[in-house]
C-alpha cells in the first residue's frame, strides 16, 4: 500500500507518520500492493481532524474523526475503517465470488474546492463522478463504505440515473427522476 500524508495548518511529527504506517498497515492484508492511502490532518479551532480514504482499484473506504489529539482521532479512524471492513466483509465476498468487483463500484475523482462567493447559494465543492451500472443493494453497499448519507449510481435495471439515501431510522430511500 502507497501512503500520502497531508498536513494542513499543522506540522507533522516522523513518529505520527509511523504511527500512521503501524496503524494502517495492519489493513495491507486486505489490499493489493496498488491501494493509495491517503492520510490527511487538519487544525481547526483546537481540535485535530484525521481523515483517512484508501482506494484500492475502484473500491473506496473512507473514515474521519475529530479529537483534540491527531492520535486520538486517528486511532478512531483506524477503529471506523476496521467496523466498516468486518461490517462488509460477508457481502464483499459475496460479490468477488460472483464477478469481479471493478465492474460493481464508481471510481471517484477528488472534491475541488472553488472559490468561496458572497451570495449564500454558491457552488464551493464540485465532484465529478463515472456511473457503472449497479443494483440497489450494491449502491447502498458501496454508500456505507464511503461512509456517505447519499449515492448517486446507474441503475442497472432501469437504465436510469438513481439516488439511494440513508434515512433517519436506519433504513435506505431510493430516488428516481419522473418521467
Amino acid at each position: 500500500m502507497k501512503y500520502n500524508i497531508v498536513g494542513r495548518k499543522v506540522n507533522l511529527r516522523d513518529n505520527f507518520k509511523e504511527r500512521v504506517y503501524k496503524k494502517l498497515g495492519k489493513f495491507e492484508k486486505i489490499y493489493s500492493e496498488d491501494a493509495d492511502a491517503t492520510v490527511t490532518v487538519t487544525l481547526e479551532k483546537n481540535r485535530q481532524t484525521v481523515e483517512v480514504t484508501i482506494r484500492d482499484g475502484s473500491m473506496v473506504y473512507r473514515a474521519e474523526s475529530t479529537a483534540l489529539e491527531m492520535n486520538d482521532a486517528l486511532d478512531a479512524v483506524v477503529d471506523i475503517l476496521g467496523g466498516q471492513i468486518r461490517k462488509n466483509k460477508t457481502k464483499l465476498s459475496k460479490k468477488m465470488k460472483a464477478e469481479s468487483l471493478e465492474q460493481y463500484f464508481v471510481e471517484y475523482n477528488e472534491p475541488v474546492d472553488d472559490a468561496m462567493n458572497d451570495d449564500d447559494y454558491s457552488v464551493v465543492r464540485t465532484k465529478t463522478i463515472s456511473l457503472k451500472p449497479l443494483s440497489v443493494e450494491e449502491a447502498i453497499l458501496q454508500m456505507n463504505m464511503v461512509g456517505h448519507e447519499f449515492f448517486m449510481f446507474l441503475n442497472s435495471s432501469t437504465n436510469a440515473i438513481n439516488v439511494v439515501y440513508k434515512r433517519k431510522n436506519n433504513t435506505y430511500g431510493l430516488l428516481e427522476a419522473a418521467e
